[in-house]
C-alpha cells in the first residue's frame, strides 16, 4: 500500500490494523541490555542518520532489548534514573513497541514487555508505506496526567522534548549497531489510538 492510500484510508477511519503475525506472549523478560561495549559517542554521532529501508527480519532478542533500554532504560538503579531526560522526573513518556505479533509496553522498571494488543498496529502507525513492514516500530506516548508540577500549557511541549530524547538515544544506538532508524510524526493518531485500545 503506498503512502497516498494510506492517508486516504486514514483520513476516512478506514486505515486498520493487521492480524498479528505469530503468536504474542502476554510478557517478555528481555534480557540485560549489554552496557559494555559500542562505539565511541563521536563516531555514532558521525554516523547517525535517517534511512527510510529496513530488512524485515526480527532483531534479535539481545538487540531489541539493547535498544529498548537506550531509549528509556534504567541507568542509575539507586534513583531510578534513566537514559533520557525527563522534566522533574515525571516520566510522562512510554515506549511502545509495535512487533508482527503485537503491540508491547516497555516497562523500564522491569526491563520487559508487556502486552497491550495481540494484533500488527505497524500499518498504522504512520502514513508512510515503509513502516508496514519494518522489524519494529515504536511509538512514544505522552501521559499528561504525570506532569502535575508541569503547568498545562506547558504540558505538550515538555512531553515533545522527552520523546525527542528518547528518539535521540534510538538513533545513536542504532548507528553504534549499524541499524536503521527514522524518526515520524506523520501519524494517523486516531487509528492508532484505536487498535492500541
Amino acid at each position: 500500500m503506498n503512502t497516498l492510500t494510506k492517508m486516504a484510508l486514514g483520513m476516512i477511519g478506514q486505515l486498520k490494523a493487521q492480524p498479528a503475525a505469530g503468536t504474542a506472549a502476554s510478557a517478555r523478560q528481555l534480557p540485560p541490555a549489554d552496557t559494555s561495549g559500542g562505539l565511541p559517542l563521536m563516531q555514532s554521532l558521525a554516523r547517525r542518520q535517517s534511512q527510510r529501508e529496513f530488512d524485515p527480519a526480527p532483531l534479535p532478542e539481545q538487540t531489541l532489548s539493547d535498544l529498548l533500554w537506550a531509549a528509556a532504560g534504567i541507568n542509575r538503579p539507586e534513583l531510578g534514573g534513566r537514559t533520557s531526560p525527563s522534566a522533574m522526573n515525571a516520566q510522562e513518556v512510554d515506549v511502545f513497541v509495535a512487533l508482527p505479533e503485537g503491540l508491547y509496553r516497555y516497562l523500564p522498571a522491569t526491563h520487559s514487555l508487556q502486552l497491550v494488543s495481540a494484533t500488527d498496529v505497524r500499518r498504522v502507525t504512520g502514513y508512510q508505506d515503509f513502516v508496514d513492514d519494518a522489524p519494529m516500530d515504536l511509538v512514544y506516548v505522552a501521559d499528561h496526567s504525570r506532569m502535575k508540577l508541569v503547568p498545562a500549557a506547558q504540558r505538550e511541549s515538555y512531553a515533545c522534548v522527552a520523546a525527542g530524547a528518547m528518539a535521540q538515544n534510538v538513533y545513536l544506538y542504532a548507528a553504534c549497531a549499524g541499524l536503521g532508524t527514522v524518526i515520524r510524526a506523520w501519524i494517523d493518531r486516531t487509528g492508532l489510538a484505536q487498535a492500541r485500545g
